[in-house]
This record gives structure tokens, C-alpha cells and sequence, in this order.
């Protein structure tokens, strides 16, 4: 089966700053790709290589088939891109909208209807279809920008944090409609900064961090990586926090807005007693105790260090997990 994507020593450097650092990577047509890393981490500058809107400093890269470099036209034409803003016009219809992209697709009127009916029916936008698009709900905005990208039958969609500002709702809204598209033979390759929506809809991840891939496989695969179970002790007292940390010891890592703690334990159960004991008997109050397995959050901890501490880009506005020692 044709790849989807393949990449060989992919560099893009913008002045000091290395956004690509010979980044591998193949991906198989026929699935879901999810690029994971935090803000700053390399992710849109990687899809705007992909999508010809950034030339590489070095480096092979194929789309569809096709060099991005050699024949750019004819990955433009394999490819849809949603960027991670809504780029629709809210003074026309939902409808309006989509078939003016299908006339600059190159469809004639009759296509460019079908087109736009096809879309509006596989998003779940049908009845809002003739509605103005300032009336609709920041969810629906996002879906009819994705289907802005479907109207040209792109054989790989690419979508860049796709739900980024969006709330609980409207971002469950939109993972079921990428996943409708998939069910139906849509390749995806989504960056993402969001775990849960990784370990969701992708059949595979890569996680880039300081513009490296450091980790490539499916989302159990990754988290066998993180290895160990995992001790997480929520506090009553946010105060508590560092002491708490460095009695649990074992490298733990400290989340300050939610006042937890996690730490990899060995012995399961009998540790995390013994752990959570030494907290009780230092005075400190505990609010909750569990021990889990880990989440893609950990591996990403795991490999990289950190949580959400990207590299230098204009576009990096993230926190960070904190160890005691940095906390102190």
C-alpha cells in the first residue's frame, strides 16, 4: 500500500530556531495520523511543509506519492488543509461557503452543488446549510472550515489543532464527524496538543518535541513505553504541595492547578499504601489516592522530560509540569 507520507531528514530552520531537526517519518495510507507535542514543538510547521507552504532547508518529502519539492501542484491537488482557525466567510450561508471553495476547486455550477450537498450531508450540516454562518455555534464553524477542505476530494486531510478554543461540546462534535469522514475511506493527519483527542481518533501518533520526532507508534504501544503504574495523591492544600512531593519521592511530578502529584511506583498497591502512609503521617491532608496505569500524558513526560514545555516558535503560549526542585 502507497504511503500516505514519507519524510527523510526534514530541516526548516527559522533564524536560531531549528522548528525541524531531521525529522523521519513514514505514515501508511488507510488510517488516522495524529502528530502530538506541545506549543512551539514543530507540528505546523511540519504541516505546512506537507501542504507546500513552507520550503524545507533539506531534506525529502513525499505526499501521495509525490515530491513536494518536484511536483508541489500535484500534492496540492491530494491534499485538503484546515488550519487551526476557522477561515469561513460568517456573512454567507454554510452553503455559500462551500461553493465558492468548490468553484475555486474547479468545479462548474452542477459539481460544485453536488460537492457542496455531499459535504453538508457528511459533516451533519445539512439543515444549517442555508443559515448564515455568524449564527452558528463556534463547533459548527469548525465543521463546515473541514468541509471547506472535503469539497475537493482530497485523498489526505490534513488538520492543524482542529479544535483548539473550542469547548467540551463542540469539540465532541467535531471528533465525531472526523470520525464519520474516516469510517468513510478519509486519510487524516492532525497535529495536536490535547492527549485524549490523540488517544481517540488516531490510529497511530508520532510525538515531536524541539522539533524531533522522539517517539512513533499506536497509542498502546507508547504507553507501554511510560513502563511503570502510576501513584497520583490529589491534595487538600496547594502549600503542601512540595513537601508532600519530596516525601513520595521516585521522581515525582507536581500539577499545581490541580494540587496532584504523580510518581512511577514498582510494587503496586503495597507502595502506593506505604507512599500515601508517609503523607499521613506527616500531617499533610490527602484528598485522593489512585494508582493507574499511564495515559499519553505520561509518556510524553516520560520521554521528553516535560509536559507541555515546547521550543522558541511566535507561536508557543504553553505551561509546564513542574518537578519539586524547580517548584522550590
Amino acid at each position: 500500500m502507497e504511503a500516505m507520507l514519507q519524510a527523510q531528514g526534514l530541516i526548516k530552520t527559522y533564524g536560531t530556531v531549528r522548528a525541524l531537526d531531521r525529522v523521519d517519518l513514514e505514515v501508511p495510507s488507510g488510517q488516522v495520523f495524529a502528530l502530538m507535542g506541545p506549543n512551539g514543538a514543530g507540528k505546523t510547521t511540519l504541516v505546512r511543509a506537507i501542504a507546500t507552504l513552507t520550503r524545507l532547508d533539506s531534506g525529502t518529502l513525499r505526499v501521495a506519492g509525490h515530491d513536494v519539492r518536484t511536483d508541489s501542484q500535484s500534492v496540492r491537488r491530494a491534499i485538503g488543509l484546515a488550519g487551526q482557525f476557522a477561515a469561513v466567510d460568517p456573512a454567507l450561508t454554510g452553503r455559500e461557503n462551500l461553493r465558492m471553495i468548490a468553484r475555486l476547486f474547479g468545479h462548474d455550477r452542477r459539481g460544485a452543488r453536488d460537492a457542496t450537498d455531499r459535504v453538508l450531508d457528511q459533516l451533519g450540516l445539512t439543515d444549517a446549510g442555508s443559515r448564515t454562518v455568524r449564527t452558528y455555534s463556534g463547533g459548527m464553524r469548525r465543521r463546515l472550515d473541514l468541509g471547506a477542505s472535503l469539497v475537493g476530494a482530497p485523498k489526505l486531510l490534513l488538520l492543524d489543532e482542529p479544535t483548539t478554543g473550542l469547548d467540551p461540546r463542540s469539540r465532541n462534535e467535531l471528533w465525531t464527524a472526523l470520525e464519520e469522514l474516516v469510517s468513510q475511506g478519509t486519510d487524516v493527519m492532525l497535529t495536536t496538543q490535547y492527549l485524549d483527542e490523540a488517544d481517540r481518533l488516531a490510529d497511530s501518533i508520532a510525538i515531536i518535541d524541539r522539533g524531533r520526532i522522539v517517539a512513533n507508534g499506536t497509542a498502546e504501544e507508547l504507553k507501554t513505553q511510560a513502563g511503570q503504574d502510576l501513584l497520583d495523591v490529589r491534595l487538600h492544600h496547594s502549600e503542601d504541595l512540595v513537601r508532600a512531593a519530596e516525601l513520595i519521592g521516585g521522581q515525582p511530578t507536581i500539577d499545581h492547578a490541580e494540587r496532584r502529584i504523580t510518581a512511577p511506583v514498582r510494587d503496586g498497591a503495597p507502595e502506593m499504601l506505604a507512599r500515601a502512609g508517609s503523607l499521613t503521617d506527616a500531617g499533610i491532608d490527602i484528598a485522593d489516592v489512585a494508582l493507574r496505569r499511564p495515559s499519553l500524558d505520561d509518556v510524553f513526560l516520560a520521554l521528553t522530560g516535560h509536559l507541555t514545555e515546547g521550543s522558541p516558535d511566535p507561536d508557543d503560549n504553553s505551561t509546564s509540569a513542574t518537578t519539586p526542585k524547580e517548584a522550590a
